[in-house]
């Protein structure tokens, strides 16, 4: 359908809309016309993607000065593939509807690992296998010795690119990475840096967070995109600690051991290359005297040795001269590791700020802070000096370099903690040093100061107010959108005891207790009995869900649950869960019914939809705090509360009820669909807990569905799918939930006319008075 959306006429790929995607445009379109950024909650399974792409097309149609480009991130591939899919499908509907229809290009960009073409190298399984080899293929010096030598391997992907794929645009249309791979077969071009270098002219790009917020990355491939452009970041909950990770870096002994060997294989060839070919260095260290990046030499997005980010006065200084030379850089590093390996030698918790450290490595080893914040920069030079093609050798030395730019270039915002032990193996001797990041505004800064319009949007924001803080921005727009149902499709309920009136909780005093984990385990089993298909369980942590379904075996639960249905749990290794994940499918496919154990902030709590059949409740055993013991989380939390006066309480809160909206948000994937939805534990039902949960969920959530025991949840989930189960078509949700262009006319012509009367009222009191 054609709509005006305040005055902008925007395509709209489907025959209805939904009242909460009309409001979602009304509202994006606000923050592009105030050239601001927002935050925007939408309920899931409502049409997100389809709306922010027709309203944000259409601005760039009508205003392509304004907004010249849009990127778009998203979090997993599959996810990435379903935003192209929307495109395409908005493309066509504009070639058929639109006189003029746009000449867009569209495309993805991922990881080589997914766009590899290359016969041999696309076989790897592992990403840094993919990338080592590509490098071992592409690599300047590596050309060159073809040149001299036909025997010596190179890409013919790549060559071919090289020779007309930068000469040439990308035809206009909308890519995904099989339609970027099948183009690259046919012109015999590689798909990866095609893309790479497509993504500056495409008018939208969709790729993963790390390409914006990782500094690694962003440096190298997002450099170019314009001012004008605007931002999203779908399924953006969690971006704080995204932005949080790509700016933290974790060593331990292992990662000291390889780096030794590798700076030891390094010398080496340094002192053979200076037997054998002494101008290979020195032209090197010319380089570094002139103060010249070598910008024509490939870099990349997924090789370890990008760069972190640098202020601008550091990115254009020279390399100091005690590093410049290659034997005078390996020395330095060699001192540097050793400091390192003498700070691992630590019997209780040390944490120290990076001032601090800095301080204490200059005092001891003599090591300043300057050249320190070259170490990447030099190490990468050094590397591709000595022409190494195989990288992953060298990855533990890198992440030292990393380390030591980051740790020399950010003093405010992040700690340095170093632990003799690891977490899960508190008694084996393991040290560890954490440089972490504590303030996720750091990573976010320069998106927000860069792009003009930002769009931080996912189904489970609530509470709204903190992002603002935790990512220091001021939004122009901030809305939440509840979901328009023709029939009550979502059944929330908040299970506080068992049958035997025990109190059912997941808190640390309670959760031993052999009672409460028996209720559990009878709560699961009745659902399963009453709840067809597929359910989903959620535990707070993989620790618990062993020790819980360890005492479901003693207590004979779980042979009374496989009556019903079959048991599927996902595991810390990632091809155990497909696996996992695999047979679910298939034994609700077969009406078999399953049940599927999970962990919130897991694999499955994240990227895994379970629609229809496959989820048809979804339980939540439990409050998903984090780990409170970490020594890391206390410390963010110490600075949350001293910069943004952000209580402690307050932060764990809001991160548990995030993340447990999001587990029980797996269930409901579409007006269509149905779920019940059992938050499992009595704290749930307080205020400050319920309050949290998105406005969507809230508004089901009666209070006489609050303080249920088993047998009452039982009942009326009975009740509930007996309605759920009668026949429910398309003409039962128009004029409510579905909305043809007439309809929406009409309510917004009724929403114009109440807001006169509104007005002409208030006038009248006015003059009356």
């Amino acid at each position: 359908m054609k709509l005006s959306v305040d005055g902008l006429l925007v395509y709209f790929p489907y025959e209805y809309i939904y009242p909460e995607q009309y409001a979602y445009m009304l509202e994006l379109k606000r923050s592009l016309d105030a050239k601001g950024h927002c935050l925007l909650e939408m309920p899931s399974g409502t049409g997100k993607t389809a709306t922010l792409l027709s309203l944000i097309v259409a601005y760039m149609v009508e205003h392509p000065e304004t907004v010249r480009k849009l990127i778009y991130c998203s979090r997993t591939v599959p996810e990435i593939e379903k935003v192209i899919a929307e495109l395409q499908n908005l493309m066509v509907y504009y070639e058929r509807h639109c006189p003029n229809p746009p000449p867009f290009t569209g495309l993805v960009l991922s990881s080589r690992k997914n766009m590899c073409i290359h016969p041999e190298v696309s076989k790897e399984r592992e990403g840094k296998a993919v990338d080592g080899k590509c490098y071992g293929l592409t690599a300047s010096y590596i050309r060159e010795r073809h040149e001299m030598d036909t025997e010596t391997p190179i890409c013919q992907y790549f060559e071919g690119f090289s020779l007309e794929g930068k000469e040439s645009t990308l035809p206009v249309g909308v890519y995904s990475i099989d339609d970027l791979k099948e183009y690259g077969r046919s012109r015999n071009w590689c798909p990866y840096f095609l893309a790479r270098y497509a993504i500056a002219h495409a008018h939208i790009v969709v790729y993963s967070y790390h390409y914006l917020l990782d500094p690694k990355i962003a440096q190298v491939v997002s450099k170019e995109m314009s001012r004008e452009s605007c931002v999203v970041f779908d399924e953006a909950h969690n971006i704080d600690n995204v932005c949080i990770d790509s700016m933290s870096v974790k060593i331990n002994r292992r990662t000291v051991e390889r780096s030794t060997n590798a700076l030891n294989h390094l010398t080496k060839l340094v002192q053979d290359i200076r037997e054998e070919d002494t101008n290979r260095l020195n032209e090197e260290y010319q380089r570094m005297v002139q103060g010249l990046k070598d910008a024509s030499v490939q870099r990349d997005t997924d090789m370890i040795l990008a760069n972190p980010v640098l202020p601008n006065d550091v990115l254009t200084e020279v390399v100091p001269g005690n590093i410049r030379n290659a034997d005078h850089f390996l020395s330095f590093l060699r001192r540097f590791i050793e400091y390192i390996k003498t700070r691992l030698r630590v019997h209780h918790v040390v944490q120290e700020s990076p001032a601090g450290f800095l301080k204490d490595i200059s005092s001891k080893i003599c090591i300043e802070r300057k050249p320190l914040r070259f170490c990447a920069e030099r190490l990468s030079s050094l590397l591709r000096t000595l022409e190494i093609s195989d990288l992953t050798e060298y990855g533990a030395l890198t992440l030292i370099t990393h380390f030591a730019t980051l740790v020399s270039t950010y003093t405010k915002g992040f700690t340095i903690i170093i632990e003799p032990f690891d977490d899960k193996t508190p008694t084996v001797s393991n040290p560890i040093l954490h440089f972490s990041c504590l303030d996720s505004s750091i990573a976010m800064a320069p998106v927000f100061s860069r792009f003009q319009t930002v769009v931080i949007t996912s189904g489970t924001l609530s509470p709204m107010d903190m992002y603002p803080k935790i990512l220091d921005f001021d939004p122009v727009v901030m809305s939440s959108f509840t979901m328009t149902l023709a029939r009550p499709c979502l059944l929330p309920m908040i299970v506080s005891k068992g049958n035997d009136q025990v109190t059912i909780s997941s808190k640390f005093e309670t959760r031993e207790d052999t009672a409460v984990i028996r209720n559990y385990g009878q709560l699961l089993v009745e659902v399963a009995k009453t709840v067809p298909d597929g359910i989903v369980c959620f535990f707070t942590s993989y620790l618990y869900l062993e020790s819980v379904v360890a005492s479901w075996y003693d207590q004979g639960i779980v042979d009374t649950l496989l009556r019903y249905k079959l048991l599927f749990i996902e595991t810390q290794d990632n091809a155990e869960t497909s696996y996992a994940l695999m047979n679910y499918v298939k034994a609700c496919d077969c009406g078999r019914g399953a049940v599927l154990l999970a962990v919130a902030r897991g694999k499955v709590s994240e990227g895994v939809d379970f629609d229809h059949h496959y989820g048809r409740a979804v339980l939540m055993f439990g409050i998903p705090y984090v780990y409170t013991q970490s020594r890391i989380l206390k410390a963010r939390l110490d600075y949350l509360r001293d910069q943004f006066q952000i209580r402690e309480n307050d932060f764990l809160t809001f991160d548990a009820m995030r993340h447990a909206a999001q587990c029980v948000g797996r269930a409901l994937r579409g007006k269509t669909d149905y779920g019940i939805m059992i938050f499992a534990d009595k704290r749930f039902s307080r205020h400050d807990k319920r309050s949290r949960l998105p406005k969507w969920i809230q508004e089901h959530l009666v209070d006489s569905f609050c303080n249920l025991s088993t047998e009452e949840a039982v009942q009326l989930a009975r009740r509930w799918l007996r309605r759920m189960a009668q026949p429910f078509t398309r003409e039962d949700q128009l004029g409510i939930s579905l909305l043809t262009l007439a309809q929406l006319e009409n309510m917004e012509q009724e929403k114009l006319e109440r807001q006169a009367q509104g007005k002409q009222g208030v006038g009248g009191e006015v003059q009356e008075l």
